[in-house]
């Protein structure tokens, strides 16, 4: 049966020669370019063994509406977003389906401002498409193609110029650090950016190869491989990256992971003690966070799930630092993208001025439990399970910002649809391990019931 092709806030996505093909892919960059009216488009792609396939389609359909391309090959996400701001390009598109497995693939669009595309954005495109409005340009005013190489030299510049970043006292603790980079665009920049702060490398699944080393998604639960080499080499750390490199994981000198919210809790610790103002985080994201905030006087603002919700508010509130709590740290002081080699960076400089480990430094941390789960869910079941739980809890209780969330004292859970795959994702997060598994047993519990009676 044919998969069906994912269309959200994060980009279309889908399985490639099933419901990803190249008709598709030249339709989507075809009408992204007369969007951006015919301007320049910075275009780079992750690793996977179709991309190449379908960065030479997304060209072929920016050209032939008489845009030029700036072609930044193998590349993480927000290493492209950073360019199309630099450049001062007209948007850029990133082909890569993210955590996704090896058989999908995505194009993720990118407005002027290095922002992904909003909503009304993805309805001035999907009208372009479906009115078929795509006019393609005459012999004479098809667009150019030129390569741009030091792409990520450029970006990591960028993040080693910021005012609380030292090369000097970092390389000075000469950390020994392993990195799996799932063999996705991060192999290249995120070891170069080690290096040029003065650590012993390790690297992991580095290669570039696009054939994922094991499921690419940075949760605890993938992270074995990284986990023994941590302990092997006895390093100081760990980083894990998913496949487009906006997510980052950390795992500790004991092989043991932080837990990918605790990326931007560090994250969202330091910048406060530098630069002082409110914080922008999704429905997902630790109540760690609020947690740092009370501490700090400042205030933590929530948004729907997708980092084009958290970052515009961001912008709208002149917020210092944000993001997911899927790993993804967002900096304004580099780009508004989640932005892993922001987050290695910030996490290294946090740990030089700690000045001890850092399993001791996430101690320091408030102290939650986070459980993610992911299921099928039908339509049907899940409208009647949003239905029973709004019944049961109050209005205080409970937020319909993005799915449905349950607010308690110690602890909270959300239920809302993927926009990345076809599926219903479910979180708890608890002060203790025992009690966020009791409440997913719970709700796994009513689930079970609803479609018995169904």
């Amino acid at each position: 049966m044919k998969k069906r092709l994912m269309k959200s806030i994060s980009g279309i996505r889908g399985i490639v020669g099933d419901s990803l093909t190249p008709n598709i892919v030249l339709q989507y960059s075809s009408a992204f370019g007369l969007m951006s009216n015919g301007g320049k488009i910075i275009v780079g792609r992750d690793s996977r063994t179709s991309g190449e396939m379908f960065e030479n389609v997304v060209i072929s359909g920016l050209m032939s509406v008489g845009c030029d391309v700036v072609k930044v090959g193998v590349c993480p996400t927000p290493t492209v977003q950073y360019m199309v701001k630099k450049l001062n390009a007209a948007g850029g598109i990133a082909i890569t389906a993210s955590h996704n497995p090896v058989e999908w693939n995505a194009l993720k669009l990118i407005g002027r401002e290095g922002l992904l595309l909003n909503e009304k954005d993805w309805e001035r495109l999907d009208n372009i498409i479906s009115k078929k409005r795509i006019r393609y340009s005459r012999w004479k005013d098809i667009g150019s193609c030129e390569t741009h190489d030091s792409t990520v030299e450029e970006h990591i510049e960028k993040i080693l110029d910021l005012p609380y970043i030292s090369i000097d006292s970092i390389s000075q603790k000469e950390f020994k650090v392993v990195v799996d980079c799932v063999n996705g665009a991060g192999g290249k920049i995120i070891p170069y950016l080690l290096q040029k702060l003065g650590c012993r490398v390790y690297p992991l699944n580095c290669d570039l190869s696009g054939h994922f080393a094991h499921n690419p998604e940075p949760l605890p639960k993938n992270l074995d491989q990284l986990r023994k080499k941590v302990k092997f080499y006895k390093a100081d750390i760990g980083f894990a990256v998913d496949p487009d490199a906006d997510r980052l994981a950390v795992v500790d000198e004991k092989g043991v992971p932080l837990g990918e919210d605790y990326t931007l809790v560090l994250a969202v610790k330091f910048i406060l003690e530098k630069n002082k103002g409110p914080v922008v985080v999704n429905e997902t994201t630790s109540r760690a966070v609020d947690d740092l905030t009370d501490e700090y006087d400042v205030k933590v603002k929530r948004t729907k799930v997708g980092e084009i919700y958290v970052a515009q508010k961001m912008k709208e509130i002149k917020s210092p630092v944000g993001g997911e709590g899927n790993g993804g740290v967002i900096l304004p002081d580099v780009h508004f993208g989640r932005d892993a080699m922001v987050g290695i960076s910030i996490v290294l400089q946090m740990l030089t001025e700690f000045d001890d480990s850092i399993s001791k430094l996430k101690k320091e941390m408030p102290q939650y439990f986070m459980i993610k789960n992911k299921m099928e869910l039908t339509d049907k079941v899940y409208s009647r399970l949003i239905e029973k739980l709004s019944s049961e809890n109050s209005i205080k209780d409970f937020s319909l910002i993005d799915g449905f969330k349950i607010n308690r004292k110690n602890e909270w859970i959300h239920i809302r649809k993927s926009n990345t795959e076809p599926l219903v994702r479910i979180v708890c997060e608890a002060r203790t391990k025992k009690k966020a598994q009791e409440e997913i047993k719970k709700l796994e519990k009513i689930i079970e019931d609803i479609k018995m009676q169904l």
